[in-house]
C-alpha cells in the first residue's frame, strides 16, 4: 500500500473545515448515516486497519456497518487532531459493548487514524492504528486470560 505524495503544507489547500465535518461524522456515525461516507471519501479511497484492507466507498461503508453488527452501541470520541497540509492524524477512543457476552461493561479501544486527503479534501487513504491484542483480545472473557498470560511471559 502506497500513499500519494502530499504537497508541502504551504502549497496545500486548507482542509480544516472538512476535517471538522469528518470528525463530527466519525463521532456520530450510525447505521443510518453510513451512506454519508461518500461526502468524505474519494471513490477509490483505501482503508486499512488491523483486520481489514479494502478499496472503495462501498467496502469502507461495509466495515463501519459490520462494527454495528458485532458491537453494542459503538461510538468514537476523537481526543486529538493534527492537520498539516493534506494529511491529518486523529487519536480516538472507540467505546462499545460486546454483543453476546454477559458483561454490560463499556469497553474502550484507544487508537489513531492517519488520513491522506486529495486536493478536494476527500480522503484517499484512511489508516487506523491500534493494538488488537491489548485493546481487544485481552478484554474477551476466555481469550483475554490467555492473552494477558502470553504478554506476561513475553515480557519476562
Amino acid at each position: 500500500m502506497t500513499a500519494e505524495t502530499p504537497q508541502s503544507p504551504d502549497q496545500a489547500p486548507d482542509h480544516s473545515a472538512q476535517i471538522a465535518r469528518m470528525v463530527q461524522l466519525f463521532e456520530t456515525i450510525t447505521p443510518q448515516n453510513i451512506s454519508r461516507l461518500g461526502e468524505f471519501y474519494d471513490p477509490k479511497a483505501r482503508f486499512k486497519d488491523p483486520f481489514n484492507e479494502v478499496v472503495g466507498i462501498p467496502a469502507i461503508g461495509h466495515i463501519f456497518a459490520h462494527m454495528f453488527v458485532q458491537l453494542t452501541q459503538p461510538h468514537f470520541v476523537v481526543t486529538q487532531q493534527v492537520l498539516q497540509g493534506q494529511q491529518c492524524f486523529l487519536t480516538w477512543e472507540l467505546r462499545f459493548g460486546f454483543k453476546g457476552f454477559k458483561t454490560s461493561q463499556t469497553q474502550t479501544i484507544l487508537g489513531a487514524t492517519h488520513l491522506f486527503l486529495n486536493e478536494a479534501g476527500l480522503i484517499t487513504l484512511h489508516r487506523d492504528y491500534w493494538d488488537a491484542a491489548e485493546e481487544l483480545y485481552e478484554k474477551l472473557p476466555v481469550v483475554g486470560g490467555l492473552m494477558r498470560w502470553l504478554k506476561r511471559r513475553a515480557s519476562q
